[in-house]
């Protein structure tokens, strides 16, 4: 048994364990909210997740603030897109936030589309083109597929920064994994009546859903991605739509719905607006409801149609 002083050590050492501070959760900084909610995912309470955009701003068009270096400076990972899609403002945070650990090279800075296959890659650079991307498009998570693959790396990379919580990324992944392929197969059977429709783009922004789903692209609104589209553009667009009739115009939640509305207006091509990444509709409040927010959207204009 037990004498006096041995329970009184005891007492004393469970109490000091109840007053050290919990294991602080691995602080990850994301660009785009696809990316933050993936590591949410993936993380659970083990992370705590802070969102650089939200689903109604341009990602492309974005200002390094002091509040975004701020948590830059405090973050142990960073998860951004890649592939030249925030080269206007990411270099830029990730400099000024003095924070070694999340520059590029390091394992604290995680590029999502080096872990897909890029499409739209370019044969010859030329900025006159407009925003056009060396390493290929960058908007890679219309296209479930990738998010999976995107999964499957990011967890990694959680468990090899946080090698003492490693068991319960894997278990997380391997939940989610689960998971997103069910809703995989779940949405391909749904999006059959889309394969081979064709569709015009307001912005060369879907080019991965539309691999996805079969979809053929025969215009895109902007003369040249990034650029507004002038009056003369759209109706050498509406000429074409003669000759090659389109189911729907897409366009994303951030965007300006009027050239879309205009050739709804003029074509009778219904204009849809596609949430584009998590939050960019009412009902695309996590991942899954992303795309079954996005197919629901189309197919509601293909039953019309």
């Amino acid at each position: 048994m037990m004498n006096k002083k041995t329970i009184s050590r005891v007492l004393l050492a469970s109490l000091l364990v109840l007053t050290l501070p919990a294991q602080a959760a691995l602080r990850v900084f994301a660009c785009e909210p696809e990316w933050g909610a993936l590591a949410q995912e993936l993380g659970g309470k083990l992370v705590e997740v802070s969102v650089a955009t939200s689903a109604l701003q341009d990602p492309h068009q974005i200002q390094a603030k002091p509040s975004l270096i701020a948590r830059a400076r405090n973050a142990d990972l960073v998860v951004c897109t890649g592939a030249e899609l925030e080269v206007g403002w990411l270099p830029v945070l990730l400099q000024q936030s003095g924070n070694a650990k999340v520059q590029a090279g390091q394992s604290g800075n995680f590029a999502a589309a080096d872990f897909v296959r890029k499409l739209d890659v370019p044969r010859q650079l030329d900025r006159a083109q407009g925003d056009v991307h060396a390493a290929g498009n960058p908007h890679i998570q219309t296209d479930p597929r990738n998010i999976a693959l995107v999964a499957t790396a990011l967890g990694a990379r959680l468990a090899q920064l946080d090698p003492a919580n490693a068991g319960q990324y894997a278990q997380r992944l391997t939940d989610f994994s689960q998971r997103w392929q069910q809703a995989i197969v779940r949405w391909s059977a749904q999006a059959a009546p889309l394969k081979g429709a064709a569709v015009v783009s307001q912005h060369k922004g879907f080019v991965y859903l539309y691999d996805w789903l079969s979809l053929k692209e025969v215009a895109v609104l902007e003369p040249k991605p990034g650029v507004e589209p002038s009056a003369s553009h759209l109706q050498g667009v509406l000429a074409s739509l003669k000759n090659t009739p389109a189911l729907m115009t897409l366009y994303s939640a951030y965007q300006s719905p009027k050239p879309a509305e205009w050739l709804s207006t003029n074509a009778g091509v219904p204009a849809v607006r596609i949430a584009f990444t998590v939050g960019g509709t009412d009902e695309a409040k996590d991942l899954f409801g992303l795309f079954d927010d996005t197919l629901a959207r189309l197919l509601a204009v293909r039953a019309k149609r």
